[in-house]
């Protein structure tokens, strides 16, 4: 890859252009190391306890898990297929899909997503680090805030600005600390399972199985579709697709699956820990631990959830640079730290109940985001051959400047989306849910399964191969 020095701190100077065939290397198990680096996080523990809360058994939590974990990185892995295809980042292959112009809408969206989400991993790895040096005792909350703050965005700036070849190494080393260090806390908190309890809890509703489906599906792996081709990009052209998909998958999936099972478990045993899980997610696991092994809790927690930050401010880097503002990709990720970076210490030091009201915005953009993930996996699926590079990048080329189908598919995706889910962490967000009288109002039993993801999700692929199947033909012909 091109860069400025050959060092461990190598910058990457590429931008949104085509990588050229001198600069692709690697193999598809080289995609391991970002996907599991970014989801070795123990939020997936405390993720188990949100299953539950969907009023489901353990046995539908586990399905649940398994299910919708797999089917979210399925659809990652499928968009890394695109990367690999063409050589770009996936803002830029979006254009094949919306138009070079059009392709601006889902970039935006995109971008507001990342820094959005990046903003509350490194929020949440600072929160975690001051929970656990209190209990410790030893070390003032505001200094320990302090401390989590300078680590996690260090590290994440380190390797968002820097670019792919320094993720690559960081995301190694995250995955392997994380996972040798979370194996010590399941080992540490295994005597807390209550099998009695945990299998007492009774079988739930169908709609409730559905909720935490949703949930898997929307709060895993969803999200990473508008990044899947950043990381396949530098991947030559030969590398097997099945090993691609394969790789993302497996990378992505098998921690959190284990880890939400295991979260489950532990919350199942105990209604106190479920309740503190609620209000504090990662703090409310020190319960479980002995006070040596707080400090090496804290890093895990920082590890874990800075994995998941630097590929967002490296990704929302490049978003911003292929929606056309004129800049190069590492100033953009500087630009997308400083606003991490003041969001950051907002809702860390200031605000006092900003932190839900922000989860919910991100909601309220993640039905649009579902609309466009389904169309650009579609749009996968349908070509046969490689984009043609210079059309991405000329809305003259056979790509035009704007598709008026898929536009409008995400419009009415969005309408209709939102019109089934409920959105309670915000009171200016309680509009949504306008459809769901039809299937028993705000308060039925439909009403926080969060539904609307899934009629997006089928609005989009289907739409996108009705409306578009013939004229990806043409393109290719």
């Amino acid at each position: 890859m091109k860069s400025s020095k050959t060092s461990f701190f190598t910058l990457e100077l590429n931008g949104p252009e085509f990588i050229g065939e001198s600069q692709r290397s690697g193999k598809a198990s080289s995609l391991f190391w970002p996907w599991a680096g970014a989801n070795v996080s123990l939020l997936a523990l405390s993720y188990g306890a949100f299953f539950l809360g969907f009023g489901i058994s353990f046995s539908q939590a586990t399905l649940a898990a398994i299910i919708g974990t797999l089917l979210s990185f399925l659809l990652v892995g499928i968009s890394s297929l695109a990367g690999k295809r063409s050589n770009a980042p996936t803002m830029v292959l979006a254009r094949a899909s919306f138009g070079v112009k059009g392709a601006v809408l889902p970039g935006v969206l995109s971008y507001l997503i990342f820094v959005g989400w990046e903003t509350v991993l490194v929020s949440l790895a600072t929160l975690a680090t001051g929970t656990v040096f209190e209990r410790v005792g030893d070390i003032d909350r505001d200094l320990a805030l302090i401390i989590g703050f300078i680590c996690a965005v260090s590290l994440t700036v380190i390797g968002g600005v820097l670019g792919l070849s320094v993720i690559m190494r960081l995301q190694r080393l995250i995955t392997v600390i994380t996972l040798i260090m979370t194996i010590f806390y399941v080992g540490l908190a295994v005597d807390e399972i209550n099998w009695t309890l945990v299998n007492a809890i009774p079988d739930g509703s169908m709609q409730g199985f559905i909720g935490a489906l949703i949930f898997a599906i929307t709060g895993i792996g969803l999200g990473w579709v508008n990044a899947a081709a950043d990381y396949s990009r530098y991947l030559p052209r030969t590398v097997s697709s099945r090993a691609v998909v394969g790789w993302t998958v497996f990378g992505a999936s098998i921690v959190p699956i284990v880890l939400v099972v295991f979260g489950a478990a532990l919350s199942g045993s105990s209604k106190e820990l479920s309740q503190a899980i609620a209000m504090d997610p990662i703090g409310a696991l020190t319960q479980l631990l002995p006070t040596w092994y707080l400090i090496p809790f804290a890093l895990v927690a920082i590890l874990g959830l800075v994995g998941g930050a630097i590929l967002d401010l490296y990704s929302s880097g490049l978003a911003l640079v292929s929606i056309g503002v004129p800049i190069k990709r590492y100033q953009a990720a500087v630009i997308d730290a400083a606003i991490m970076l003041t969001g950051t210490v907002y809702i860390v030091w200031i605000a006092d109940s900003f932190f839900y009201p922000f989860q919910g915005f991100l909601i309220t953009l993640g039905v649009p985001i579902a609309v466009w993930s389904a169309i650009f996996v579609a749009d996968v699926i349908l070509r046969k051959s490689s984009y043609d590079e210079n059309s991405l990048y000329n809305p003259k080329g056979v790509y035009g400047a704007v598709n008026k189908s898929s536009l409008t598919i995400m419009f009415v995706g969005t309408i209709i989306g939102w019109g089934f889910v409920t959105n309670s962490f915000a009171p200016w967000l309680s509009w949504q849910g306008y459809f769901l009288a039809i299937i028993g109002g705000k308060e039925g039993p439909w009403a926080f399964s969060n539904i609307g993801v899934i009629f997006a999700l089928i609005i989009g692929f289907f739409g996108h191969v009705l409306f578009s199947r013939m004229r990806i033909k043409e393109q290719e012909s």
